[in-house]
């Protein structure tokens, strides 16, 4: 993130390495899943936000960067800071403008149109035809309570795309099936 100095360790190009900080310098750099960054980096990531300078590792110097930082979680930061575990400071630093967007599965009315533009990448990725979404199907994605959010859309889609036998993606396609427990009982 921070960048290294040439020398600072044992197998670096001889001109060091530029990190992300450095490379966005000029533009915006998003950081998702910002409260899993460990303490230190976050004392280090709070100077480039306050003074707009960062020190490469290995190096005493230095450089001035220019960069909008776009963080992105799935926890609350605040109830993190409240616990010891996100540092406060970075966290008002960060908390200039807040976006929340709720998880997929406070908004079902998106998921069909969701599932169009996930299937048409699929669909172009792996170029193979997009099978269409049985009625079952679609109605079994609309009530899923979705913990993985939107990717594990994505992933069910993907997975339906391969085991998909017809011409419609039905449920079981999904893996609607898979977390039901077991109805014969394992041996001891």
């Amino acid at each position: 993130l921070f960048g290294a100095a040439p020398g600072a360790y044992t197998g670096l190009d001889k001109c060091g390495r530029k990190g992300k900080v450095q490379l966005a310098s000029g533009g915006t750099l998003f950081l998702d899943e910002i409260a899993e960054m460990p303490l230190s980096m976050q004392a280090k990531l709070l100077r480039v936000l306050q003074e707009r300078e960062v020190e490469a590792l290995g190096s005493n110097r230095l450089e001035q960067v220019d960069v909008r930082v776009i963080a992105a979680t799935s926890q609350d930061l605040k109830t993190l800071v409240d616990d010891g575990k996100f540092r406060a400071d970075l966290y008002y630093r960060l908390n200039v403008l807040p976006i929340k967007l709720a998880p997929l599965r406070e908004r079902n009315e998106d998921i069909p149109l969701l599932c169009s533009h996930i299937l048409n990448i699929i669909q172009q990725q792996a170029q193979i035809p997009a099978p269409e979404l049985s009625e079952a199907a679609s109605n079994w994605l609309i009530n899923y309570p979705w913990p993985g959010n939107v990717r594990e859309l994505h992933n069910r889609l993907e997975r339906a795309c391969v085991m998909a036998e017809g011409s419609a993606i039905e449920p079981g396609d999904l893996g609607a099936y898979d977390d039901l427990p077991s109805i014969i009982p394992l041996p001891n």
